[in-house]
């Protein structure tokens, strides 16, 4: 199978600097691998991701997937010349989670000249499934 990615010069690092001063630092997601057809990356489960039961809220893991689908998109795309934003986002909890770690995979489903959609699934350690999400992305032409 060939790489989707465009750009060639992917590394852990360099994907990680991305987190810089966003939200994606703040929770200490984490990019962990890079295969030939999906990206996958890691979020601690604890205080700065629980709701108040104590248990992963929603909307971390709606950040988790929509930051490794985003980035994801972003590899696909010229950057020279393009962008891409999310536009749409569904999570469907499937199981509760309320410490250790969650590992969210991005694999496309469309890569279009347009849009991208992209489907992420989030399990725990031992693989079991804690969420499924889908993101649309829009890809636009840089301005100025």
């Amino acid at each position: 199978m060939s790489s989707i990615w465009k750009s060639k010069d992917i590394s852990i690092d360099s994907l990680n600097a991305l987190n810089l001063n966003t939200l994606g630092q703040v929770v200490d997601i984490q990019f962990v691998e890079v295969g030939d057809n999906f990206l996958k990356a890691s979020m601690p489960v604890d205080h700065r991701t629980h709701q108040p039961y104590g248990l992963l809220h929603g909307g971390a893991s709606a950040a988790l997937a929509e930051t490794v689908g985003s980035v994801a998109s972003s590899l696909c795309i010229d950057r020279e010349q393009q962008i891409c934003v999310g536009i749409e986002i569904n999570c469907n909890h499937i199981r509760g989670k309320r410490s250790g770690m969650v590992f969210a995979t991005a694999s496309p489903l469309h890569l279009g000249a347009t849009s991208h959609v992209w489907d992420i699934r989030i399990a725990d350690e031992e693989g079991r499934l804690i969420c499924v999400s889908r993101l649309t992305v829009s890809v636009l032409k840089k301005k100025g």
